[in-house]
């Protein structure tokens, strides 16, 4: 099981040798017949010399061999068949199916080194077999179990008995007689070595299994078992979420708790069970006496609300869960606890006719939030000014101070209690159990509030909704999340943002989401009439609200009288320096746009002083824009088309009328295949083309031995035509100045290899399209 990787150079006596173990080897598939050629492969030695000569320390760069030699075999053998490979031409990986044999009985003794006391004669156990290709298939494996050449098919969890052929020549792969066997081979093979079969396949015996594992079998088994009886009687079961008085005091909402943050206890109980043996199961897993619980089940209503209702426990004691839920699953239910503080030994009694359960909640104009606090059971004959002072002991507040109290009927509607001497029975509407009511303390500086009565702030609350903002200019940024009304005009949106950002509303602009695509869409005007809700009226109510925006540095207002412009400046040098965000007045023309770009580069000390702007389109020149051209003319595509910049070289800032201005690019073979930096180049009437050549050796900075590699063409319309020859070549400007059917000039292409790093060709930073059905 060890193995001996060596360099030995040729020449002088050096030898650097590693020896590792080993169970299993990979062997390589493609253009190979079988194992046995596959391990002289293996063992082969390999030359080093030329630009790959060995550096031996202070030997220097030496001719080396390099190999590997087997010192010992293991007793049990994994032979890994390399399958799978990348495939440089379909830039992925694929699975090799070619017919690859093996051997039932392997002889390895050749392989040596020095042979080993004990023959490496290998018996074929086990072949592990995929069918499929490189995306996708099925596993099975063939095991001789006993070594006597009786052969077994595991698939799953079925196993058969096959033959000798089936496991062994069937996945040779690569048959073209079975053509439903071409795409199923072996992969790994398991080799036994004769001298040890007895051992590696004797029976194996309780001591031979460690204890950890036992127990760990032993706890999945039942952990199995249990899930596998939970399945096969989960119809005879219904889940019981219980909320108590400790989950609805962080509340801030309407109704007693939000159905989605709430925290349950839940409970798995039999629907057979009676409401008799849930309170006693209730009673022992909460700690209390089952004369100390009491519990309300949840019923939603007609106006939107999820309330309390009584349940005549003395009645209905025997009556099943599955009744008493109408089959709801979860079954909701408060459970009233005995307080810790009060001085009673159990729940008071409630009478269904004449008692009413009824929560409360403070409202806080000052720091605009709900308090609950708590319930209690009030006569439906009682006067609503006889609970004030119950009111005014929960909220904290002397006895006698004026409350305002309110009657929370459904989500934004709070109706008030004008007259505190009548009952409760005429004072709200259709009294129920689970009632609500809000109070607040009567001051009388409420109005310098932002929501000065309950009233306000559940009308603010139910407008609220979560909005995520993201930068637009970072790629996956998950942003942050505000909570705001969908009343707020574009204003109270910007400056909520701006005060989370710290920075001034006025220099940020805010973009819609594109349906489905997840990105930045069209830009939202500040001077956009509508609300936050009309912004995202066309999200889903599930769906997550995103709004994206960007920051600026000139304000809002005055940038939308004006139109944005990404323009690339190129150096003297035709390098690209960075890219200019510009906005000039949309009115405007080429010229406000240069002016406007002057502010943002540094020109040349010795340079012209001049700029010009330059239509690129796959990475060729397609034109020279005039100053007096509108820029409503200028029409740019993300990705196809850029703007660029450049200062006008010194030499071409005076055009004679024998001369023109000739676009270069560069492409390497194909002259579609373009790349590098274009740029114009001046050519004179009768111009001997040798020195045009020279101008654009000296503009692109080349050295003669590179640049003796270039290759000239002149293309038109997609055609290339090449200048070669030993003749010198004159330059007809006529040709270049006159327009071709496809609209743009000839121009001159350097055809050459590219140096430059492989990228893109263009800059998509768009996100995959999700396709929803």
């Amino acid at each position: 099981m060890f193995f001996q990787s060596y360099i030995k150079c040729k020449n002088v006596d050096y030898v650097s040798s590693k020896t590792e173990t080993f169970y299993d080897i990979q062997l390589n598939v493609k253009s190979k017949k079988s194992v046995i050629e596959s391990f002289n492969e293996y063992v082969a030695v390999e030359t080093m010399d030329g630009v790959n000569k060995y550096d031996a320390g202070q030997h220097g760069l030496q001719d080396a061999e390099k190999g590997v030699k087997f010192v010992s075999f293991p007793p049990v053998l994994h032979l890994q068949l390399m399958r799978y490979q990348y495939d440089p031409i379909q830039d992925c990986n694929v699975k090799i199916n070619d017919r690859y044999e093996f051997p039932e009985m392997l002889d390895l003794n050749k392989y040596l080194e020095v042979p080993e006391g004990v023959p490496a004669n290998y018996q074929l156990h086990a072949v592990l077999v995929h069918s499929g290709d490189n995306h996708g298939g099925h596993y099975v494996v063939y095991i001789q179990p006993k070594g006597d050449g009786k052969w077994c098919r595991f698939d799953d969890d079925v196993v058969s008995r096959c033959t000798k052929k089936e496991a062994i020549n069937n996945n040779f792969g690569g048959s073209d007689d079975e053509m439903m066997r071409a795409c199923t081979s072996a992969y790994m093979l398991v080799y036994l070595r004769h001298s040890c079969i007895k051992e590696a396949l004797m029976a194996l015996t309780q001591e031979d299994i460690a204890e950890t594992l036992v127990e760990r079998l032993t706890k999945e088994r039942v952990i199995e078992a249990q899930k596998r009886k939970e399945r096969s009687e989960a119809h005879l079961y219904q889940t019981v979420h219980i909320v108590t008085e400790d989950a609805l005091y962080m509340h801030q909402g309407h109704d007693l708790f939000d159905i989605d943050k709430v925290h349950f206890r839940s409970f798995r109980v039999c629907k057979q069970s009676t409401l008799s043996e849930f309170i006693e199961l209730l009673a022992s897993s909460v700690g209390y006496s089952v004369k100390h619980i009491r519990p309300w089940p949840f019923a939603a209503r007609n106006n939107q609300t999820f309330r309390p209702m009584v349940l005549d426990i003395e009645s209905v004691l025997q009556k099943t869960i599955t009744d008493l839920s109408d089959q709801d699953n979860p079954w909701i239910v408060f459970l009233e606890t005995l307080g810790p503080e009060r001085q009673i030994l159990n729940l008071p009694s409630f009478d269904k006719d004449t008692d009413v359960l009824m929560f409360f909640k403070r409202y806080d104009p000052r720091t605009k939030s709900i308090s609950f606090c708590g319930h209690t059971y009030l006569s439906i004959s009682q006067k609503v000014y006889q609970i004030l002072p119950i009111l005014c002991e929960r909220g904290g507040f002397p006895q006698g101070t004026d409350l305002i109290l309110y009657e929370e009927v459904k989500p934004n509607l709070l109706e008030r209690i004008e007259d505190y001497s009548n009952c409760l029975e005429n004072t709200l509407d259709e009294l129920m159990d689970g009632d609500i009511i809000v109070f607040q303390k009567d001051d009388p500086d409420l109005e310098t509030y932002e929501c000065p009565t309950a009233k306000d702030y559940f009308r603010d609350l139910y407008y609220r909704i979560e909005v995520t903002f993201c930068d637009k200019n970072l790629v996956n940024d998950v942003g942050f999340m505000l909570e705001l009304s969908q009343k707020m005009n574009y204003d109270q949106v910007a400056h909520a943002v701006a005060q989370h950002l710290n920075t001034d509303p006025y220099q940020l602009q805010f973009f819609k989401v594109q349906g489905y695509r997840d990105c930045p869409g069209n830009p939202i005007r500040c001077t956009y009439e509508g609300t936050l809700k009309d912004l995202l009226i066309y999200f889903k109510s599930k769906q997550p609200k995103k709004i994206y925006y960007q920051h600026l540095k000139i304000r809002i207002d005055e940038i939308e009288n004006k139109k944005q412009f990404k323009v690339c400046f190129v150096n003297d040098q035709l390098r690209e320096e960075n890219e200019l965000v510009l906005y000039p007045n949309k009115n405007g023309c080429i010229e406000d746009l240069v002016n406007e770009a002057r502010q943002h580069i540094e020109l040349s000390k010795n340079g012209s002083g001049k700029l010009r702007v330059l239509e690129i389109i796959s990475y060729k020149i397609y034109s020279i824009l005039k100053f007096d051209v509108l820029l409503d003319c200028l029409h740019t595509s993300p990705g196809s088309k850029t703007i660029r910049l450049e200062e006008i070289p010194c030499e071409q800032s005076e055009i004679g009328s024998n001369e023109v201005l000739v676009p270069v690019a560069h492409f390497h073979k194909e002259q579609y295949s373009t790349f590098g930096v274009p740029f114009l180049i001046k050519v004179t009437e009768n111009e001997p083309f040798v020195e045009v050549k020279k101008r654009i050796q000296k503009r692109l900075d080349v050295p003669d031995k590179e640049y003796d590699k270039f290759r000239f063409a002149v293309v038109s319309m997609g055609i290339a035509t090449y200048l070669e020859g030993e003749e010198p070549l004159v330059t007809e400007i006529s040709k270049f100045k006159a327009r071709v059917p496809d609209g743009g000039r000839l121009w001159i292409g350097l055809d050459h290899i590219n140096k430059a790093p492989k990228r893109t060709r263009y800059a998509y930073t768009e996100k995959a399209i999700k396709i929803h059905n």
